[in-house]
């Protein structure tokens, strides 16, 4: 592939509000996707072509009215069995700052989901509590080597990076732990952040701001949260309106961004 080429268009009108992208574990060529606030609680599987491979339906948090669901991130990583691989879904957006509690859900990657087009899946539920006060999050990572869980907040001047232990019961509830505090220059909103991957082999950092991607390269045993306090380095990124998707591909060679919108862009940037 080129430095920077589109390689597809999100090819499904259903994927419109496309809030997030992650590549599989377990399937060559296969990303999932979400939609944010105003969806029913379901994500998708698609090529890096945009080609609507799967839909995957499932059953949000009993307490939560149906518009308050706001899934703003996925990310897939580890999980309670050993050698499987897990999609986390992460309901985690806030726009009035007026949740009691934010929602990841869990599913475990199974080899038969891409033979159909329409999946049930029954996830595991972990409610996240802020130790501060509620925030609009549109960033979650797993770091797979400390098995940490990332959630990374968005308006404010100065970001504040939250996390928690990888692991969970079902319905388990929690309070994040506040790492650290960071600044990044800019004018609002097009400095808010709004979308994060960690590579798989936990060496890579990447955020995206609407107007601009940030890279860090991790040092050894260096927990994340230090790792961004480092001035990142800035990759390429052609602006896509509502641009709050980003991840890396499998071998972190290279990521993908795309945005909101019917037919939206999917781009592949090649890592310098």
């Amino acid at each position: 592939m080129r430095s920077k080429e589109i390689s597809g268009f999100l090819q499904s009108p259903e994927t419109k509000e496309t809030s997030g992208i992650a590549s599989s574990g377990i399937f060559s060529d296969i990303y999932y996707i979400h939609n944010d606030s105003g969806d029913t609680s379901r994500f998708f599987a698609i090529t890096p072509k945009g080609n609507l491979v799967s839909t995957f339906y499932f059953q949000k948090d009993k307490d939560l009215l149906s518009w308050q669901l706001d899934c703003e991130d996925v990310a897939v990583g580890k999980g309670p069995k050993t050698g499987k691989s897990y999609v986390y879904l992460g309901d985690i957006g806030d726009n009035f700052y007026v949740r009691n509690y934010i929602t990841i859900y869990r599913f475990e990657e199974q080899p038969s989901w891409m033979s159909s087009k329409i999946n049930h899946v029954v996830p595991a539920q972990l409610h996240l509590s802020y130790p501060d006060s509620p925030q609009d999050a549109e960033t979650m990572m797993i770091d797979p080597q400390q098995n940490l869980l990332y959630i990374v907040n968005k308006r404010t001047d100065t970001i504040r990076v939250y996390t928690t232990p990888l692991s969970f019961r079902n319905n388990e509830k929690r309070v994040l732990r506040l790492r650290s505090k960071i600044h990044f220059p800019g004018y609002k909103p097009f400095k808010y952040i709004t979308a994060g991957d960690i590579s798989k082999d936990g060496t890579k950092i990447l955020l995206k701001s609407y107007g601009k991607v940030y890279f860090w390269l991790r040092k050894e045993k260096e927990p994340v949260w230090e790792t961004m306090k480092r001035k990142p380095e800035e990759l390429p990124y052609d602006i896509q309106r509502q641009g709050e998707a980003i991840g890396f591909t499998p071998d972190a060679e290279g990521y993908y961004t795309t945005s909101e919108g019917s037919f939206a862009a999917i781009y592949y940037y090649h890592l310098p």
